[in-house]
């Protein structure tokens, strides 16, 4: 498939992915437009139907992303659909395995050997990982005070007993999931890089430590 082909081509699937996802949504043109405008962009009903039909062969990229937040749909999916296409032609001349195309466009190519640090990769690798470590402390967390709280509200002395046991282990687990948590988010900091915002539930971690 040669650049003129492969260009319109793609914008053709990706435009009946997202005629699909506002039929999904139950909009109609006309509704998608509104929704789009309220967002702080004004996409044309004309330009919603040029797309759906195919008589618009681009797309522009802000008007891909509010499309998408209006249908409720991840981008990715609208470009890369999983569910429904076996493999995609994600450049001209090149048609790869449609989750090979997802993980290409997210940084996830399978690597044969670790990334650089400071590479793309990598910077996309930390803070995926970030991501787990707070989803691991925040549960571990849960669970610490939800044993907790189920020992104090038990008036069965054998039950308390062995909830109090539970919720001992619980919170040795959840503070040395949300140590760990700290000093990643400090290395990434020591790195230059920016830790996202932590859950409401979690903010201690970026607290002082009174020892220190």
């Amino acid at each position: 498939m040669t650049n003129r082909d492969w260009s319109p081509s793609f914008t053709a699937r990706v435009a009946e992915q997202m005629r699909q996802a506002r039929k999904a949504a139950g909009l109609t043109v006309a509704e998608a437009a509104q929704a789009c405008a309220e967002l702080g962009l004004a996409v044309p009903k004309t330009t919603i139907t040029n797309l759906e039909t195919g008589r618009r062969t681009s797309i522009d990229l802000a008007e891909f992303l509010v499309l998408a937040e209006v249908y409720k749909m991840p981008p990715i999916s609208l470009l890369f659909p999983l569910e429904t296409d076996a493999s995609v032609a994600v450049l001209p001349d090149r048609e790869v395995p449609t989750w090979e195309a997802v993980a290409w466009f997210t940084g996830e190519t399978p690597l044969t050997e670790p990334a650089p640090q400071g590479s793309a990769r990598e910077v996309l690798d930390t803070f995926r990982a970030h991501s787990d470590a707070v989803a691991t402390a925040a549960a571990s967390t849960r669970l610490a005070k939800d044993r907790r709280r189920k020992a104090s509200i038990t008036l069965d002395s054998g039950r308390r007993e062995t909830l109090l046991e539970a919720a001992a282990s619980y919170e040795q687990l959840a503070f040395d999931d949300c140590r760990e948590l700290r000093e990643f988010r400090q290395a990434m900091r020591e790195r230059g890089l920016v830790p996202p915002a932590l859950p409401a539930d979690l903010s201690f971690v970026d607290e002082p430590d009174p020892q220190d």
